[in-house]
This record gives C-alpha cells, sequence and structure tokens, in this order.
C-alpha cells in the first residue's frame, strides 16, 4: 500500500514538471540481431558472490538443491542469462583448477590474496560451475589463469573439462564423478593482462596471448569454444591496435572493461553507493554514455584488421564506495534506482552497436558491485538492476530496429545529456519498445510514429520508477522498486504515445 501511495505522489508531482514530447519515426526495417549473450553474468570469487550467494552447501540451514542456494538459483532461472563467467576477475589470476576438483572435504583451503584476504575453501570448483550452468541453460565462460599459471595448466584443465579420450585428466573427471565431458563455450585467455593480470605491454601480451591461443584449442577435443583476448581498460585504443594487429587471427572476441564511479578516483572515494547528491546522480549517468563514444571506436580499430573478431564488454556496471560496516575487499554495495537507470542507459547503446558486440557480462551477479541479488542469512532481495534486466530480457535474439529521435536534455550545473534512451526490437511478431528518461525532474512525453511497422496496438505496458533517484530496495522493504503496470501509453491511428515519469524506465509491448 505504501509503495502504490509513493508512486502515486512521483506520478502527480510529474503534473507540475515542465512538459516536454519527443516525436520517434522508424523505417521499420531491421539493422543486426541483439544477441541473447549481451545480457550475461559475471560470479568472481570475491565477497559473498560464490559462498552465500550461489553456493551454502548441502548441509546448509538454507534452502538447497545440491548446495546451490534455491531462492537465488530461481531468481536467476527467471532472468533467463544466456552466458555465465567463471571465476574471475583478478582471482582467476591466481586460481589453480586442481584445488577445486575432487572430494569437497579434501580440497585446500587457500587465500584470496585480491579479494580481503578471505580465506577460500574451493567447495565450488568446476563440476560446481559447469553443472551450475547446465541447470541454467545458460553458455560457459571460463577464465584461464595466465598470470601465475602456464600453457600446461590450462591444456590439463582444458582436457580435463572437454576430453573423451582415455587420458590422466579425463580418467581423473570420471572418477570425481562426471562421465561425459561438460560444454565449455568461451575461454578468456588471461583477465586485464594490463594489470592485476601481469601488468603486461600489449606488445608482451600479444605473444603471450599467441601461445595460449594455440594451445587452447589443441586440447579442447576438437570443440573450439571462442577464444577471448583480455582487451583494453575503457579508452586504451592502442592496447586494442597492438593486440589486433600482433595477434588479431588468433582471436575469435577481445575483451573490453569499464566501470562507472560517482566520483572518478580509483585511489581515494569512490562515492557513495546510497544518500548521494544529484551532481553524483548526474556523474554517473553521464559517464554511463561514454559508453556509446567508447564500444564503436574500439569495434572500428577491430574491424580494420579482423573482420570477424567480435568485442565483449565482460566486466561493466557501477563501482561505489563498499557499503559502511562491510569488508571493504568484498565490494559489497547496494542498488539504487540510479544503477538501474545505468543499466537501461547501457544496455541501449549495446543493441545499437551489436553488430559488433559478442557478449557482455555485468560486474557482479550477487552481492558484488551492480548485482542482480543481494542475500543476508536466509533473505534474498532483488535488486532494481535484477528487475531491469528481467524487463528487458525481450530483446534478446530480437531483430534490432533504429529510432529517429532528438534527445530533450537534461542539464545539470550548466552541462547537458540526453534525457531519453530507448530501444524498439522485434522478435516472432512482437514489438517491444523501451524507453528511459533519466531527468530526474522532467516527465517526458513521446510520440512514436508506428506507420512502418505491423502493429495493432499496445498488449502490455510496464513501468520502474520511485520517488527518489537514490532509492533502493532494502530486506525489510523488498518491493519498493519493481515493475508496476503502466498506464500512461495508448496507441491511436498508428501513433503510440506515452508520458514519462522522471526518472523512469518503461517498456510498452506492440502486436
Amino acid at each position: 500500500m505504501k509503495r502504490t501511495l509513493l508512486l502515486t505522489a512521483a506520478l502527480a508531482t510529474t503534473l507540475c514538471a515542465n512538459a516536454q514530447k519527443t516525436e520517434i519515426t522508424t523505417d521499420g526495417k531491421s539493422a543486426h540481431v541483439i544477441p541473447a549473450e549481451i545480457y550475461g553474468q559475471f560470479a568472481e570469487h570475491l565477497g559473498r558472490c560464490i559462498y552465500d550467494g550461489i553456493w551454502v552447501g548441502k548441509n546448509s540451514t538454507i534452502a538447497n538443491q545440491d548446495g546451490y542456494r534455491t531462492d537465488v538459483f530461481n531468481a536467476l532461472k527467471e532472468l533467463k542469462i544466456p552466458v555465465l563467467r567463471w571465476p574471475g576477475g583478478c582471482f582467476a589470476e591466481t586460481y589453480h583448477w586442481r584445488d577445486g576438483v575432487g572430494p569437497q572435504k579434501d580440497r585446500p583451503t587457500l587465500k584470496n590474496v585480491f579479494w580481503g584476504n578471505t580465506m577460500e575453501d574451493n567447495t565450488f570448483g568446476t563440476h560446481e560451475f559447469f553443472t551450475l550452468c547446465e541447470r541454467l541453460g545458460c553458455k560457459s565462460y571460463l577464465s584461464i589463469n595466465l598470470g601465475t599459471g602456464s600453457t600446461r595448466d590450462m591444456a590439463e584443465w582444458l582436457d580435463y573439462i572437454t576430453g573423451t579420450d582415455d587420458t590422466p585428466e579425463v580418467t581423473l573427471r570420471k572418477k570425481n564423478g562426471r562421465e561425459k565431458p561438460f560444454k565449455l563455450d568461451y575461454i578468456g585467455i588471461g583477465n586485464e593482462s594490463w594489470g592485476c593480470g601481469g601488468n603486461m605491454l600489449p606488445e608482451y601480451y600479444a605473444n603471450v596471448f599467441r601461445q595460449y591461443s594455440t594451445y587452447a584449442h589443441l586440447y579442447c577435443n576438437n570443440t573450439k569454444p571462442v577464444r577471448v583476448a583480455s582487451g583494453s581498460n575503457d579508452f586504451d585504443y592502442h592496447w586494442t591496435e597492438v593486440l589486433l594487429k600482433n595477434a588479431g587471427e588468433h582471436m575469435d572476441h577481445i575483451s573490453l572493461h569499464y566501470y562507472v564511479l560517482p566520483i572518478r578516483d580509483w585511489n581515494g572515494s569512490k562515492g557513495p553507493d546510497r544518500g548521494f547528491t544529484e551532481e553524483q546522480y548526474f556523474t554517473v549517468i553521464r559517464d554511463g554514455y561514454k559508453m556509446g563514444e567508447m564500444v564503436p571506436k574500439h569495434i572500428e580499430i577491430i574491424q580494420k584488421y579482423q573482420k570477424h573478431v567480435k568485442l565483449d564488454v565482460d566486466e561493466w556496471g557501477i563501482w561505489t564506495d563498499p557499503e559502511p560496516g562491510t569488508n571493504s575487499g568484498h565490494l559489497y554495495q547496494q542498488n539504487t534506482l540510479r544503477d538501474a537507470l545505468l543499466a537501461s542507459t547501457t544496455l541501449d547503446i549495446f543493441h545499437k552497436y551489436a553488430y559488433g558486440i559478442g557478449m557482455c557480462n555485468i560486474a557482479q551477479m550477487i552481492n558484488v558491485l551492480q548485482a542482480m541479488i543481494l542475500t543476508k542469512g536466509d533473505k534474498m532481495i532483488l535488486t532494481p538492476t535484477y528487475h531491469v534486466f528481467k524487463m528487458y530480457n525481450v530483446h534478446q535474439n530480437a531483430e534490432y530496429i533504429p529510432l529517429n529521435f532528438k534527445s530533450p536534455k537534461y542539464t545539470f550545473n550548466g552541462e547537458s545529456i540526453d534525457a531519453l534512451s530507448a530501444t524498439l526490437s522485434k522478435k516472432d511478431g512482437v514489438y517491444h519498445l523501451t524507453i528511459t528518461n533519466v531527468d530526474p525532474k522532467n516527465k517526458q512525453t513521446i510520440s512514436l510514429n508506428a506507420a512502418n511497422i505491423v502493429a495493432k496496438g499496445i498488449t502490455k505496458a510496464e513501468i520502474i520508477t520511485s520517488a527518489k533517484f537514490n532509492d533502493f530496495n532494502t530486506f525489510e522493504k523488498p518491493d519498493l522498486i519493481k515493475p508496476a503496470a503502466f498506464t500512461g501509453a495508448s496507441m491511436k491511428k498508428g501513433v503510440v504515445e506515452a508520458v514519462l515519469p522522471p526518472m523512469s524506465i518503461v517498456t510498452i509491448e506492440l502486436k
């Protein structure tokens, strides 16, 4: 009841705001298909992402299915996750796969030197990861240890996972309870090799990548999973250029990492996860839009050398200071309406440039950074970002239909950014229009001339919004921000009209 009153108050407030109208047109023609893999997830051995998040163990008092946390698993299933990256991140560069196979009681406990010096008991390893992918029905993305490992380590791990011949590794896998090979879809050869993955120069990493890439396919039982090179840190176009020039023919994809910070200071405060100001809100949305600058530039460089290579934005999202009172090395942060708006506008960018994108993986899935899910004991909440991903999964494998419009501006302290972001897609004869209004004060009125699309009317409409941009779901109030029916849209004489409240994300289904 209280949530309804808050939404009603928020909508009423917009009636007093300055109305703006934006005309949207389209020729109705498909430009490309939006790969489902754009909605990929990332699960690193970091903080409580794996343990307490995905995995609680078979003997836990928390409800589980063979050790996988039941409530979390069911929520992830609802997201239609297309691909899952594991075990890192930086953690992958100190991970040795043999520590995570065999009877769980016999696996060694080691120190996670990258993330808070937490003791890692390795009860979640190779079998647990690939079984999770099978149960979720998603593709597997394995990060290989290039930093402290060797080509032999990689080769033996790949044989263990995919092999069918009578080798020591396949024999060991069968002894550990898995007769048939696992399905391996992507191999990340190194992670942030310019940083935590070895502080390498691009020329050096290009040669190391060529070496690892060669043996990766030799030891994958002729399945040839997609080989992903460790790519650039945001605007480092030089790294991309050197890798494509020197090793492009040995890769299938190349990664890109980009995080948005409320205060862009990696060595100091990154800004609060909640209770933030409009300046910090504006900064996040503005810097999120910069993804639309760097992605096409990296794609342009890639296609200059290798037309077949795709770009994978396999780490992205908002990075704030950790939640006060938590282990700073565990990167636990709250998730607000601001973060949901960042997610929707970023996904719109990925949709636009999907012709050159192979995969994207938000960081991270549970209890870390811009998480889908937060847990506390036996409790679980779905974040605003989760609701965006679920609302937007209608775009997975759909045809992208370009839109033409001039967005009104959201201006703060003399600086302006687009107030509106949108995607139109078609799948199985159904159109979905998703629109985001990032302006925290003004509603936006849009009209879409639907003359060039075959749709008779609106069959469904939903909205995600709240009264304040720093609102968030809590364990006491888990449903403050979640999708609700949207009544502000109509279609008459082939024209769709909608009035978007401030700070809102709307999906309109047309048939």
